[in-house]
């Protein structure tokens, strides 16, 4: 076992090279630093920024937003697809749309307007709400704004208007009978908006969101349901207005033949359309590009076998080749990546409170007069060695058993089971104490390090932050953002404030695998120990639950300047007041109720006047603050 440890050995042990890259680095001291704009020699200290701002009363839990990270996957994105153009002699062009649903935030937004607005970036939206925000947030009328989901008449009528308004807006149709809807509405109002419709192809992604295509996905129309809206729309006198095809696959596509295959049957309805009479201006490939959460650059389920130049070749030279081979113009292109524009520039910060771990008894275990199975664990703990351990650990293993069973039959007292536990968990610490020596792994042995995993509890919520891991399994790169210049010494799973067991994260990012622990310091209470839940901003803050009304965390937007960096905006994490209202309580009530309680207590001399003020001080205190603890 190596003696030493660098920052390169952390690198290697958390992947940061792999999935970390062009942002996140270590500098010489082994903290993480952050580089927004792509750029090392503009990078910041993010131990020290947390730092910084828990000065400023910015308790943990914290999320940290890069602006500048977004403006730089905006850019990457469209200099992919400009550079696929040109390789392929692409005639047409490219414009990008965000979609809401991914980060609903709206700093979060805003920065991608304004990012966007030089390359007439837009915004798709699946929902009367998210219309409402994209309205107001859009500020170049040459973006589109791609308007998906199910629809009522208000939701129509607001598109259509907004048409009329001057705004670059397509109405897709999801199903059959939107197509009424639409002219329904359009009668009503005179107005003949812009309409795009979703194909439900065939091919069907390869992630877990797989049923967003297939015969029985939940939006788009069949062929034989194509056929029949544009019948409609002929009669409606409509045909003119339909501009966009538009199919999804699902997110996060891990493998770059889905997208292929999906795009070649996509192409064809594509010219089909074009060849029915339809005026067809935008083909929307939708979303799925997918970002390398473990860095292995594979088709495993946290990562993808292609990069972002890859996916814009793959989607120019498609689209080209059915066009060309039908002598038909070529559309703007259009995708609605999301999860690789804003995932990067989020990182959850939490610290740990408190560390739960089988300790090893140094004291003598005397085992006088203890049954005789007692003293065989004894015996076997006396005698292990570098070639007797892997055998020594089946033996115990079984007499812990025997003991336990021993035990619930009454034949062993618990005096005596306590004892026996001791002596087993010495075995262990030994054996683990030789493997770690020799430097050996024993697949045998796996489940002595599962027995030995510390708990790490930390101040967080995976329901409020982390709901994609708790709920589908997602991995995320987590590790310390500091002492990594250490050797991490423990192997260990996270717990949060929840009291509900699944509030933990006990999966994490290996290579081309899972692992069921994560490489961690030894934990001292008089020191901040912090951990970083890096690529979380896609999803994981409009998803969250308020389990245990733990709600909202602080929320910081950091932007890099010539000083250094500036707070752009801070965003105050609920308090238990806030959480409450939610819920139709009335704090002032509860106040009011509590002021009562006291002063009867006090009345009946149950305490005295200064515990009563200093009771109400404490509820009040807490009722305005976080939810989290500090």
């Amino acid at each position: 076992m190596k003696s030493n440890w660098s920052i390169q050995d952390s690198e290697e042990l958390y992947g940061l090279k792999k999935w970390g890259k062009p942002y996140f680095n270590i500098n010489d001291i082994g903290h993480i630093i952050v580089s927004p704009q792509n750029n090392k020699d503009k990078a910041l200290n993010l131990f020290k920024l947390v730092q910084n701002l828990e000065k400023r009363n910015l308790n943990l839990p914290l999320l940290v937003h890069f602006p500048d990270i977004i403006e730089d996957r905006i850019e990457q994105l469209n200099n992919c697809f400009a550079k696929a153009m040109v390789r392929y002699s692409y005639d047409g062009s490219y414009q990008g749309v965000f979609p809401i649903k991914v980060n609903q935030q709206r700093h979060i937004v805003e920065s991608i307007v304004n990012y966007g607005y030089k390359h007439k970036y837009g915004l798709e939206v699946g929902s009367k709400p998210e219309l409402l925000i994209a309205l107001a947030q859009l500020k170049n009328s040459n973006s589109l704004l791609i308007c998906n989901g199910y629809k009522d008449k208000k939701y129509v009528e607001t598109a259509v208007i907004a048409y009329h308004l001057g705004y670059n807006i397509l109405i897709v149709v999801e199903q059959l009978s939107e197509i009424y809807l639409v002219a329904d509405v359009v009668l009503e109002h005179g107005i003949k908006p812009n309409l795009g419709i979703r194909a439900k192809l065939s091919a069907k992604g390869d992630s877990r969101w797989a049923d967003s295509a297939g015969d029985r996905a939940k939006f788009g129309l069949s062929v034989t349901e194509i056929i029949c809206a544009l019948d409609q729309l002929r009669k409606s006198e409509m045909l003119t207005k339909l501009k966009l095809l538009h199919f999804h696959i699902g997110s996060q596509i891990s493998a770059i033949a889905t997208i292929k295959d999906a795009l070649s049957e996509a192409s064809q309805i594509y010219v089909n359309l074009c060849q029915l009479g339809a005026p067809m201006e935008y083909f929307d490939v939708g979303g799925g590009l997918g970002i390398d959460y473990d860095g292995s650059n594979t088709n495993f389920p946290a990562s993808k076998n292609y990069s972002m130049q890859n996916y814009a070749n793959d989607v120019v030279a498609a689209i080209k080749t059915a066009c060309n081979n039908n002598d038909i113009e070529v559309p703007v292109i259009v995708s609605e990546s999301g999860r690789s524009v804003a995932s990067h520039q989020s990182i959850l910060i939490v610290n740990v409170l408190g560390i739960d771990k089988i300790e090893e008894f140094n004291d003598t275990i005397e085992i006088e007069n203890c049954h005789t199975l007692v003293q065989e664990i004894l015996e076997i703990y006396v005698s292990i060695n570098e070639t007797n351990f892997q055998e020594a650990y089946h033996d115990v293993l079984q007499l812990k058993q025997e003991i336990e069973s021993l035990f619930s039959f009454g034949y062993l007292s618990l005096y005596e089971r306590g004892k026996a536990e001791g002596l087993f968990w010495k075995c262990c610490h030994k054996i683990k104490n030789i493997l770690q020596k020799v430097d050996l792994e024993v697949d045998e042995l796996d489940n002595l390090h599962q027995l030995l995993l510390s708990t790490y509890y930390c101040n967080f919520s995976v329901f409020q932050s982390l709901p994609d891991n708790w709920s589908i399994d997602q991995l995320f790169p987590i590790m310390p953002i500091h002492r990594l210049t250490e050797r991490p010494t423990e192997l260990g799973t996270l717990a949060d404030l929840t009291c509900d067991s699944d509030g933990k994260v006990s999966r994490f990012i290996g290579y081309q695998n899972v692992k069921p622990h994560l490489e961690l310091h030894s934990w001292n209470k008089n020191e901040p120990y912090y951990l970083g839940f890096f690529l979380t901003g896609a999803y994981q803050e409009i998803l969250g639950s308020l389990h245990n009304l733990f709600g909202d965390t602080n929320a910081v937007h950091i932007k890099l300047d010539q000083n250094g960096y500036h707070i752009e905006s801070i965003i105050k994490g609920d308090s238990v007041a806030e959480v409450l209202k939610y819920l139709e309580y009335n704090s002032r009530d509860m106040i009011k109720s509590m002021h009562k309680k006291t002063q009867n207590a006090f009345k009946n001399r149950q305490i005295t006047f200064k515990e009563s003020q200093l009771f109400l001080k404490y509820y009040k205190d807490a009722l305005y603050n976080y939810t989290y603890l500090k």
